[in-house]
């Protein structure tokens, strides 16, 4: 052990306190972060280090104690781990202090611990200046006499003694006590991870250079290890393109790994190293599932692994999550040396976590043990179809979609449901058809009484077809909707609850298809419970789609400004831009050019025509093609006047529209007309009439207003409570508050009120 006798410059008054600490290593990183706080902890009584094997414990306090300003005199003890005996540790102790200035008496140092202990404090409370004691692996067993006699020495030295312990687990020096009191400062794994910066310098003292990139992903792929980076550094100096192999690094390099086995793995008790090799197929383990992989009393074992083992890292809840290098390194040492155990680990894992609902991990599971079929059965049971389609805002592993199962064909219709999910995911609508009519005599197959496996796989045959046939042809979109509609009642109400993206995709379907068919307030209706639960789905799609149908059913009845707004609400982020083949931004286009034509711009309204035309050029929609020939006859007809050549009571005649429409669309078209036959060529009808709307008998409150703002932009009662910053019933009673100031009694009425009384 090297012995300074000088602190450095910044030492203030201690300039020339001793230190005993070891000397520092060479290669070492600069951690002004670190030591910062190590500085800061020793001004209380005790800072503690626990970290890992090989994560800097004992280089980042050399460091310190070396380079930063400490209160007092510093004794070092490298302590045995957790073999460390009594008579010997205390003898270190006093030993150390001894060469830091603190004398203790020779029959003080030869007494029981006890004696030693008490003695000890009080040589240290009469002096002037406090004392740093590092204790280097300091492990001893909870209720041990090393650990009681440290707890009583820290507890009676009344601040003279400043303790900072290096461990691999939490020491047993009531830590719980010192944080309710603020008197322990603590660094762990997380923080004793390299960023960055540390990393790049860590590469440049072996003289490597490489890419940013090349720097962020090998400091990911360890977790900032500071070993696992030394040993990928050394690997990188002797490549050729170390820029390749630090994109590859990972647990299965031979030096992480025999470092890791030869570290920590073997040094392991039995049972706690068969804990280790169990869960390491998982991703994250808690105490009830590690009991539920590991067979007899292994997995009773899990609270001291957590309490032992500093490569597993709380991730809050009672979860823990394993250090990714170390991780690797026992799912490599499992398949070694039990091949024949990891899939039915998996399968055991995935029936755990779908019992308590964790659907994607589950699933991942299930692929990692190569049971397609159970995770059809598992997604299907869970009304999880649409979560492989891309309709909610979970999602399940990316390894379902990278690639489509392989095998021989499956007899149930739930793998089969499964794979044509999977292939309209990956756009491969043949496979989806394939697989679609594959299902159909399963269906037919399955036996009698299980009415609600039934109902399960008909809701996702009908969600499947719904989604493929939504863009391209809404008959057949409309029919799967019904089967959806029909499959529905026969599961239980709170099932259909947790998936609102199965409503919200059927209610879409069902509202376009009422407006088509002239139903306009059923449309209402329906787009309006869609776009709620593509809300709560997360499903900005549906959401936008469900905004621009509603738009156009707003300009068909000629409240222009209506519609203008909730176009505009459907091409704001975080909504999803229309891609070139999305029918619904011929909608889109559709109402733009109605707008124009409010604002007296038939040109516009041409431009927004023909580009509507050219969306629906590859589709049918007749009923998009109709309102288009009507827009594109008002335009001709604002175009020209009183004079035009073709009178609009013709067009309207001419067209195919429902008669519910014609009648709703009727007064629109002759309040657009009303301008130009008197010679205006910049109509602006943008407003809906308010001639003697009388105004509402009590005043809206500021809160309600705001309420009434961000109900007009289609916001549901959870939105505007989030956006508000209130409570969901506070925002329901200024609701019914707003209705009954209007004299309304529905969402959509109070936005039409509210508009026709210029409140907004």
């Amino acid at each position: 052990m090297a012995e300074c006798s000088c602190s450095p410059p910044d030492a203030g008054p201690h300039r020339c306190s001793v230190c005993t600490a070891p000397a520092l290593p060479g290669r070492l990183v600069s951690r002004p972060r670190l030591t910062d706080r190590l500085a800061k902890g020793v001004l209380g009584p005790l800072t503690v280090v626990v970290g890992p094997v090989g994560v800097g414990k004992t280089a980042l306090a050399l460091q310190w104690a070396h380079t930063r300003r400490r209160p007092g005199p510093l004794a070092w003890v490298t302590c045995d781990g957790r073999a460390e005996q009594p008579g010997v540790f205390w003898q270190r102790v006093i030993g150390t202090l001894a060469a830091s200035g603190v004398d203790v008496p020779a029959s003080a140092a030869a007494g029981e611990e006890p004696l030693l202990v008490a003695a000890l404090a009080a040589r240290l409370n009469e002096r002037g200046e406090p004392v740093v004691l590092v204790l280097d692996d300091f492990e001893p067993a909870a209720n041990s006499p090393i650990a009681e006699g440290v707890t009583s020495l820290l507890r009676h030295t009344m601040g003279s003694l400043r303790l900072v312990v290096l461990a691999r687990r939490d020491p047993p020096l009531h830590l719980c006590r010192g944080r309710l009191t603020s008197e322990v400062t603590e660094l762990r794994t997380a923080d004793l991870a390299f960023d960055v910066r540390e990393t790049a310098e860590l590469l440049a003292q072996h003289d490597i250079e490489v890419a940013k990139r090349t720097v962020s992903a090998l400091r990911r792929c360890t977790d900032g290890w500071a070993a696992g980076l030394r040993l990928a550094a050394m690997s990188m100096a002797k490549q050729s393109d170390p820029d390749r192999f630090g994109a590859r690094f990972g647990g299965d390099d031979a030096a992480i790994a025999d470092y890791l086995v030869e570290e920590v793995l073997d040094v392991q008790p039995a049972g706690m190293r068969r804990l280790l090799l169990t869960t390491s197929v998982l991703d994250r383990v808690n105490a009830e599932l590690a009991a539920e992989l590991c067979d007899g009393d292994d997995g009773r074992h899990f609270v001291d692994l957590v309490r032992e083992n500093s490569f597993l890292q709380p991730v809050g809840q009672g979860w823990y999550r394993c250090h990714r290098m170390f991780a690797d390194v026992l799912r490599m040492c499992l398949r070694r040396e039990a091949p024949g155990l990891v899939a039915p680990l998996h399968r055991r894992a995935a029936a755990w976590l779908g019992e308590h609902g964790l659907l994607a991990e589950a699933v991942r599971h299930l692929l990692a043990a190569g049971d397609w079929d159970q995770a059809g059965r598992l997604i299907v049971q869970r009304l999880a179809i649409g979560q492989v389609l891309g309709l909610t805002r979970a999602r399940l592993p990316a390894e379902l979609t990278r690639q489509p199962p392989g095998g021989a064909p499956a007899d149930e219709p739930e793998p089969v449901l499964l794979a044509a999910a999977v292939a309209l995911a990956r756009r491969d609508d043949q496979a989806c058809a394939r697989h679609l009519a594959r299902s159909v005599p399963l269906l037919a197959e399955l036996p009698p009484g299980e009415d609600d496996r039934r109902a399960r796989c008909s809701l996702a045959h009908a969600v499947i077809r719904m989604e493929r046939c939504r863009s391209r042809s809404p008959q057949e979109a409309r029919a799967a909707a019904a089967d959806a509609e029909s499959a529905g009642p026969r599961l239980p109400h709170a099932a259909l609850t947790q998936c609102p993206e199965i409503p919200a995709l059927t209610l879409a379907i069902r509202g376009a298809d009422e407006l088509r068919a002239g139903a306009l307030k059923a449309a209402e209706t329906s787009l309006t419970g869609g776009l709620k639960a593509a809300g709560a789905a997360g499903n900005g799609t549906l959401r936008r789609d469900c905004l621009v149908e509603l738009a156009l059913l707003e300009a068909l009845r000629g409240r222009f400004r209506a519609a203008d707004e909730l176009a505009t609400l459907a091409t704001r982020p975080p909504l999803p831009a229309w891609t070139t083949a999305e029918f619904s931004r011929a909608t889109l286009h559709l109402v733009r050019a109605w707008v124009a034509l409010a604002r007296g711009h038939p040109r516009r309204a041409r431009c927004e025509l023909a580009m509507g035309e050219t969306v629906l050029s590859g589709l049918t929609d007749a009923f998009l093609a109709d309102v288009g020939s009507l827009v594109a006859g008002l335009a001709s007809a604002m175009e020209y006047g009183a004079d035009a050549t073709v009178p609009i009571g013709d067009v309207l005649a001419a067209s195919r529209l429902p008669r519910t429409v014609l009648r709703t669309v009727t007064p629109a078209c002759a309040s657009l007309l009303a301008p130009a036959r008197c010679g205006s060529s910049a109509a602006v009808v943008m407003a809906e009439p308010v001639c003697g709307a009388p105004v509402p008998a009590e005043r809206l409150s500021a809160r309600e207003r705001e309420v009434l703002d961000r109900l007009a932009q289609m916001m549901t009662t959870e939105e505007i409570a989030d956006e508000l910053y209130l409570s969901v019933n506070t925002v329901k009673t200024h609701l019914k508050s707003v209705y009954r100031k209007l004299a309304v009694s529905r969402r959509s009425a109070a936005v039409r009120r509210a508009r026709e009384l210029r409140l907004l």
